[in-house]
Parts: C-alpha cells; structure tokens; sequence
C-alpha cells in the first residue's frame, strides 16, 4: 500500500514589493513539497494574523515600512516561541540580521541568492537543519560579548572614548588606577581589541557608546 504524501511546508511570505512577492510565491508554490499559505504586505499585517500551527516556514523581509523585519520577527516570535522564521535581505552585511537572529529569526536569505539556495534554505529550516554562516555566527558572538558589559565597564568605556588616561578615569570614578587597568583588560577582551584605540573605535561603530 503507497504511503500518503507528506504535508506540504506551508510557507507565509512578507514582503512589500509586489513583484518579488509574486516572483517568491511562484517559486515556492512550484515546488512539489511546498505551498505558499499567506502573503502579507508588512510587518503589522502579518503579526496581527499570524496563528500558531498555520504556517511551518516564515520568509520575512527586512525593509518594510512602518513595523520592519526585526519587529515583526519579535512579534511572531512573542506569539509562537516556535516559529520559523527566515529573514530576506539585501545586504549580508545589513545590522538587521543580526538583531532578527538574537529575536529569534532561524537564517537569512540574500535576494540574490540563486532559487536553489532560497528553497534548500527553507526545507532546512522547516526540518531543523539550517546553520548561521560561520562569519555571521562569529559576528553574533562577538555582539552578544559586547551587550554583556557591566555597568561600570560601560563607565570605564565611555571616558576611555572621550579620550581620558587611566589616572584620569580612576579619579573620576573613584577608583584606583590599578582597577581601571582590571577594568580594561576585561574589556579588551569582550571587544575583541588589543588596545584603547582599537577599543574606542569598536566602541563608537558599534554603538556601544553614543557621545553628545
């Protein structure tokens, strides 16, 4: 007797481009195992319909307007801690993939990646086996090191960018030189510097410190 069909992976597609919609839609529902079960033009329409057990596979775009990506990646998230979620980009190097992976997103797709590695990534994820690109896992641990800042790392930072020597900061502090030195070297190290320059320039790109 022939055993009945696996279920197709119900696959919801949010993006804001008709067109590319259509163009993921089309590759989606052309492959035999697959079926696009929603579209949604953005972020709130797909949060305020998403449901729990209705979709396998999430294909999020980054750029929408009003509610982005990593919003509504958060807001399904919220509703279905288990959800599968895939994130469309244009750029690997775009900040938003990252915020989207630490909300929960499973990987990514670049736009011009080839109608192969769109579905192959989709089946992965939907079966659990989809894995960050090394660099982008890297990238995500040294983030994840960079908010793990303590409060008063934070303070040594800050004045270290404004350009203060370690006696200077001690003082303002009121600590001793020999605890800003302790300080630093702890701080190097989740920075991933090897020195203060390194460490206020890390600091100011990635948005650790603001200066106003």
């Amino acid at each position: 007797m022939t055993p009945p069909p696996a279920p197709a992976i119900r696959v919801l597609i949010v993006d804001d481009h008709p067109t590319f919609r259509m163009g993921l839609a089309a590759l989606v529902n052309s492959q035999p195992d697959m079926t696009v079960a929603a579209e949604f033009e953005s972020g709130e329409r797909a949060v305020e319909a998403y449901e729990p057990g209705h979709y396998d596979v999430v294909l999020m775009d980054l750029r929408l307007p009003g509610m982005g990506g990593v919003e509504a990646t958060l807001g399904i998230m919220n509703r279905d801690p288990q959800a599968r979620i895939v994130v469309l980009t244009t750029y690997d190097t775009d900040e938003d993939v990252y915020r989207a992976i630490q909300a929960g997103a499973k990987s990514y797709l670049l736009k011009d990646m080839s109608t192969e590695q769109i579905i192959g990534t989709l089946r992965a994820v939907y079966n659990g086996l989809a894995e960050l690109p090394s660099t982008v896992a890297q990238r995500l641990d040294e983030r994840l090191k960079r908010q793990n800042l303590t409060a008063r790392e934070q303070e040594v930072l800050l004045l270290l960018v404004k350009g203060r020597s370690n006696k200077e900061i001690a003082a303002s502090l009121f600590i001793s030189e020999e605890t800003v030195k302790s300080h630093l070297k702890t701080l190097f190290g989740k920075l991933g510097v090897r020195d203060r320059t390194d460490a206020a320039i890390s600091a100011i790109r990635h948005g650790i410190v603001h200066l106003g």
